[in-house]
């Protein structure tokens, strides 16, 4: 199942973003060192911005990585609005806390934690004007997440995951125990999908509950409801489970959520996502969004008189755009278009106090960016002129008087910290200044930006990432890294999977393409890889190394290697049997046979829209695009890397690949990480996976033999 991808005040003139320090920090007095494993992987990460109602606080998440689960810690933190002072530590437990969520009158704290005596994460409630310990206000078996203030502060609703067909917290106690006593570990299904990502579905269905804001036993409001116990019903799956992502109707009377009504059928349709409602008193939910689209996240305007969402189009495209719509509350009817023509995914956003402006950000050309547009709809405008890094989890407090815009800004160069905004101009400013110093400590360039035309007639963009200690009289190797998705983009934007400095500290430059299929690009870009999966994004991305080498005389042609995970690493096994241009390549999860591919993937009804039908039909995408038919060509020494768990691509993949390079007898390197799914999440596993990455490309590019 693919996931949802809930993903005008003109100005005389337009601003570029400027970043102004609250804080100052001492200039640097030792000269710059290269990126390390250790340097990227323990800088703290922060999570988005909780900002109170009246606008005088922000809370959020800081964790503490560590090379040792053990020693690692997440811990909420406060930092008034104005950054008139340092941030302080709010909490300070061994287990992490997360969903931070205020109070309509600012003056209480809800968020989730798992902290002694826990048997899963709980709803805490921290008294911000009386002080005082954090109260445990949830003792729920299946755990609680995503807590949300009713309007007037006297109850939360929350979600979780409850088990075999039960309805409360007392029937999914029986069944866990009733499971706890069988003497077989037999998996049962009779519908698909079965899988997702690194962990085998169950029978849990996402439920909604509203507890008081003074404690007692949470009610789960979807309780027997016809909908619930539909065999199509679900949520949007996620790490630990399904999210219904519920929000309270204005009056509090009622819960507007998303939920999956043809879950039962992904195995030859797309997912169905509708808006629903439900009353709290009870009853049964009423779908409330027209057929014919998916939507997502809702949410209200301050006024009550609006309820916004994401809206995808139902069609037989790949890809579709989510665009902004409104509705008129509670009447509903036909939605609204906010954001019709602007032809650029929203992603995160927020609405301003008066309700007459909404704000978002959207992908574009390698960054995401600001745009604002008025709540009625009509043009889109940027706010100031972003030229690197990307925007995110946007907020805005509600009853703060003026618009006061808050969020999360970085880039490939300077990790994430929270920053406010100023609404007319884009100017960000500190708040948060957590990572600023190291930072300014590491020897690395922002990225850049070019593009070209290529044979199709199609501009590329692409962006170069430069080694550190650069000096552009020498020649480097090159090192085209390709993305995956294929509906994602390279973003001017730290990532600790791919690291583009970390992966160019050696002595490379690295090139980031986005192919066709891409985001960010117009949604007919990202539509035009469907029934051309790999010879077309192929073909550019071999153009775009032939236009950067004509480019950028620094680079040395007669050195180069390819790689990518994901769709990526698709694309990596693809290039092995169409070109013998690059010394090496590395693939990791990536897909060797595409028609094995469609039947043992947790996802298979969009690769039979990519490929124009289900692989028994052999047409003509099937046959002429997969890369195991191209296997007589396959040459060049690779290095394939391959989590044991990833059932998004499974492991076959990697065995099958890896016996066809040995019957062929090419120089090749087989890594299975048994603990890892479709990423290299653990700290271990992702310093070992860059120093067999580093080493392999020493050996093709730099001629240092392992």
């Amino acid at each position: 199942m693919q996931p949802f991808r809930l993903r005008t005040i003109r100005l005389a003139r337009l601003v570029a973003i400027a970043v102004v320090p609250l804080f100052a920090s001492p200039a640097a007095a030792q000269p710059k060192a290269p990126l390390t494993h250790e340097t990227m992987w323990l800088m703290p990460r922060i999570g988005a911005p909780a900002v109170s109602p009246d606008g005088k606080w922000i809370v959020y998440a800081r964790t503490e990585p560590a090379y040792d689960d053990k020693d690692q810690s997440s811990d909420l933190w406060i930092v008034p609005a104005d950054g008139s002072r340092a941030p302080r530590k709010l909490t300070a437990t061994r287990a992490g806390e997360g969903g931070a969520a205020w109070s309509p009158d600012s003056t209480r704290l809800a968020f989730t934690a798992r902290r002694d005596g826990d048997e899963a994460s709980q709803i805490y409630v921290l008294d911000m004007a009386g002080g005082g310990e954090a109260q445990r206000l949830t003792s729920i078996s299946t755990g609680a997440s995503s807590p949300r203030w009713r309007p007037d502060g006297g109850a939360l609703l929350f979600s979780s995951t409850l088990p075999g067909g039960a309805a409360s917290d007392d029937e999914s106690r029986k069944v866990a125990d009733e499971r706890k006593k069988r003497k077989t570990s037999a998996r049962v299904y009779t519908g698909f999908p079965i899988r997702y990502f690194d962990r085998w579905l169950d029978d849990g269905r996402p439920a909604i509950f509203v507890v008081d804001a003074t404690g007692g036993a949470p009610r789960n409001v979807l309780a027997n409801t016809v909908l619930s116990r539909s065999p199509g019903f679900a949520g949007a799956p996620t790490d630990s489970g399904q999210s219904l992502d519920p929000v309270w109707a204005p009056d509090g009377q009622s819960i507007v959520f998303t939920a999956i009504t043809n879950a039962n059928a992904l195995a030859y349709q797309d997912a169905t996502v509708s808006l629903f409602q439900i009353a709290v008193a009870g009853g049964e939910p009423k779908a409330i969004t027209p057929a014919g689209a998916s939507y997502g996240r809702p949410v209200f305007n301050p006024a009550g008189t609006h309820l916004f969402a994401l809206r995808e189009a139902a069609s037989d495209r790949i890809y579709n755009l989510p665009r902004l719509v409104r509705f008129a509350w509670p009447a509903m009817g036909a939605p609204q278009p906010v954001t019709g023509t602007f032809d650029r995914p929203v992603g995160s956003l927020a609405i301003a106090p008066d309700g007459a402006t909404v704000y978002f950000t959207a992908e574009d050309l390698g960054l995401e960016k600001l745009y604002r547009v008025a709540a009625t709809g009509g043009a889109v405008t940027e706010v100031g002129t972003s030229t690197s890094g990307v925007y995110g989890a946007l907020a805005i407090p509600a009853k703060a008087g003026a618009t006061r815009l808050f969020g999360i800004w970085e880039s490939s160069v300077n990790p994430a910290e929270v920053v406010s905004i100023d609404p007319a101009t884009g100017a960000r400013t500190h708040v948060t200044r957590v990572n600023v110093d190291t930072a300014a400590s590491i020897d690395w360039q922002a990225p850049q930006h070019f593009t070209f035309a290529s044979a199709r007639g199609k501009t590329i963009h692409n962006m170069v990432v430069l080694p550190p200690a650069f000096d552009p009289a020498k020649k480097y190797p090159l090192l085209v890294l390709i993305h995956g998705g294929p509906h994602s983009m390279w973003r001017d934007q730290i990532t600790l999977r791919w690291n583009y400095h970390l992966l160019a500290s050696p002595g490379y430059v690295v090139l980031l393409t986005n192919y066709t299929g891409s985001t960010g690009f117009g949604e007919k870009f990202a539509q035009d890889i469907q029934l051309d999966p790999f010879a077309g994004p192929g073909q550019e991305v071999i153009e775009a190394a032939d236009a950067a080498i004509a480019r950028f005389s620094y680079i040395d042609a007669t050195r180069q290697c390819a790689g990518g995970a994901s769709y990526g690493g698709h694309l990596a096994n693809w290039l092995q049997g169409v070109t013998t241009r690059f010394k090496c390549l590395v693939s990791h999860a990536g897909l060797i046979d595409a028609e094995s591919q469609w039947g043992t993937s947790d996802t298979i009804y969009s690769r039979e829209l990519m490929n124009g039908g289900p692989p028994w039909e052999q047409g003509r995408v099937w046959r002429e695009q997969n890369p195991i038919r191209l296997a007589a060509k396959f040459k060049t020494p690779v290095l394939v890397t391959h989590g044991e768990r990833d059932y998004r691509v499974p492991l076959n993949h990697a065995i099958e690949y890896w016996s066809v390079l040995q019957r062929l007898q090419v120089p090749s390197r087989l890594v299975v990480f048994p603990d890892e799914n479709h990423w290299i999440l653990k700290a271990e596993n992702s310093r070992f996976f860059y120093q067999e990455v580093h080493a392999w490309l020493g050996t093709y590019l730099a001629g240092v033999p392992r």
